[in-house]
């Protein structure tokens, strides 16, 4: 098989600036070549992520996730990313922040899809900033959908200044009473 290290680069500057993961059919697409090349030099990329270092990998990984493909860090640099965020990046949440982290924090495990569906907003965005300040986590996937679901911190906790997620204020005060919804 041929190395297409051009295509390598494109693939890795279409996947550097994607806010979410990308299918082979849209990197295809945009790079307008055929799918099984793609498909096969996003492989590579991936092996060669993962063999680098003499096998200890790059900080960054190549995940195939909802259907797309995606860079991450490498869970075991999380530590190092989170102290930078704790360390340099002290400004407070958005309105949108807080919200979002309120409904992970009394949801979890929770999807992206879902969190919008009861914000009413696209949240993809806040979501990152959520994990970037490591106060939310991706679990896992789900099984059915693949959904990525997220949960809260042991960071949250400590900055809310409290121990377990059963401390966390009662929200049904704070609901609309159901007898008076048209």
């Amino acid at each position: 098989m041929k190395t297409d290290l051009s295509m390598r680069a494109a693939l890795e500057a279409l996947l550097t600036v994607s806010e979410t993961p990308l299918s082979i059919v849209t990197l295809a697409g945009a790079l307008e070549a055929p799918i099984n090349e793609v498909r096969n030099e996003i492989e590579a990329l991936q092996a060669d992520y993962d063999s680098a270092h003499e096998g200890q990998g790059r900080g960054f990984e190549l995940r195939e996730v909802g259907g797309g493909w995606r860079l991450y860090v490498r869970q075991t640099h999380d530590w190092g990313v989170r102290q930078l965020v704790v360390n340099e990046n002290p400004a407070k949440l958005s309105q949108a922040a807080l919200e979002t982290l309120s409904v992970i924090a009394y949801r979890q495990p929770i999807s992206r899809g879902q969190i919008s569906s009861i914000r009413g907003v696209n949240v993809d965005s806040v979501v990152r900033t959520l994990i970037s300040r490591g106060l939310v986590v991706e679990l896992f996937q789900d099984q059915d959908s693949g959904a990525s679901m997220f949960g809260t911190t042991d960071l949250m906790l400590e900055q809310l200044g409290i121990n377990s997620l059963e401390e966390l204020p009662a929200i049904s005060p704070h609901l609309p009473d159901q007898d008076n919804i048209d």
